[in-house]
C-alpha cells in the first residue's frame, strides 16, 4: 500500500545529505514552508546550495538557516530588502555565495529542469553583467542570453491539503513556486494542515500529482489570538 505520510518532521527530513541543492517554496512570507525549514535545521545537513524566491526575512525562517552557517549557496531573484540582515551580513562577509537570478528567468529554469529542457534562450539579462560568461544569440535581430535548468536534490514545499499517495492541492498565492520545485528536484516533502482519504481531492484541483512527492507532513494551524485559527499563506 502506498503511504506517504511521514510521521513527523524529523521522519520526512532525515534522508537530507549535506552538499544537497534544496530548493524551498514560498515567494516572500507567502507559501514559505517554515516548520520544514526548522526541520532542516535541526537535521544538521551542511554545505547545502538553497533555491528560494528571496533570501529570508528577519530572523526566522530561510533567515535562521542561514544564520546556521550551513548554506554555502543561495540562488535567488530579490535577496535584499528591509529586514534581509542576515542574509546582508554574511554575502558582506563572504561567507555566502549568491546566484542572482531575474525572477522570470529563476522559475523558467526551475520549470525547465521538471520539464526535461535541456536550456533555453531568453531576451532578460542580455547585455547585463547578468549575462556574463554565458552564450548569447541574435535571433530576429534580437539579442538572446542561454540559461540552464536548476535542478534540485530535494524540494520543501508548503501545500494546503493532501492524500497518502501524495496528491497536492494549495492555497492561493501560497502555491507560486510548489509545483515547479516538486517537479524539479529528486524527492519532495510537503507540509499539509490536511490529511483526506484516497477520493477526497477532486482530481481537476490537484495540482501537484503524486508522482512528484516522496513524502508528506501534517502540520497542524497555528491558533490565532482571538481563538480562531491562522490560515496563512
Amino acid at each position: 500500500m502506498i503511504n506517504k505520510i511521514a510521521a513527523s518532521v524529523a521522519e520526512a527530513l532525515a534522508g537530507v545529505k549535506d552538499g544537497a541543492t534544496v530548493m524551498i517554496g514560498g515567494f516572500g512570507t507567502a507559501g514559505i514552508p517554515l516548520e520544514l525549514i526548522d526541520g532542516l535545521i535541526a537535521q544538521g545537513a551542511k554545505d547545502l546550495t538553497v533555491v528560494n524566491n528571496n533570501a529570508g526575512n528577519g530572523d526566522t525562517g530561510l533567515a535562521a538557516l542561514l544564520a546556521t552557517g550551513r548554506v554555502r549557496k543561495i540562488i535567488c531573484s530579490f535577496p535584499r530588502q528591509a529586514d534581509s540582515f542576515v542574509f546582508d551580513g554574511l554575502y558582506r562577509s563572504g561567507k555566502l555565495e549568491l546566484e542572482l537570478v531575474p525572477q522570470g528567468n529563476l522559475s523558467e529554469r526551475i520549470r525547465a529542469a521538471g520539464a526535461g529542457i535541456g536550456g533555453f534562450f531568453t531576451p532578460t539579462g542580455y547585455g547585463t553583467e547578468l549575462a556574463k560568461g554565458k552564450e548569447t544569440r541574435v535571433i530576429d535581430g534580437k539579442g538572446y542570453v542561454l540559461e540552464q535548468p536548476i535542478h534540485g536534490d530535494v524540494a520543501l514545499i508548503k501545500a494546503e491539503r493532501g492524500d497518502r499517495w501524495g496528491n497536492l492541492t494549495y492555497r492561493m498565492t501560497a502555491r507560486n513556486f510548489g509545483p515547479s520545485m516538486a517537479m524539479a528536484c529528486q524527492q519532495t516533502i510537503a507540509s499539509v494542515h490536511d490529511i483526506v482519504e484516497l477520493g477526497g481531492l477532486d482530481p481537476e484541483a490537484i495540482v501537484t500529482p503524486a508522482i512528484f512527492v516522496s513524502k508528506i507532513v501534517k502540520i497542524p494551524r497555528q491558533a490565532t489570538q482571538a481563538g480562531g485559527f491562522k490560515k496563512a499563506a
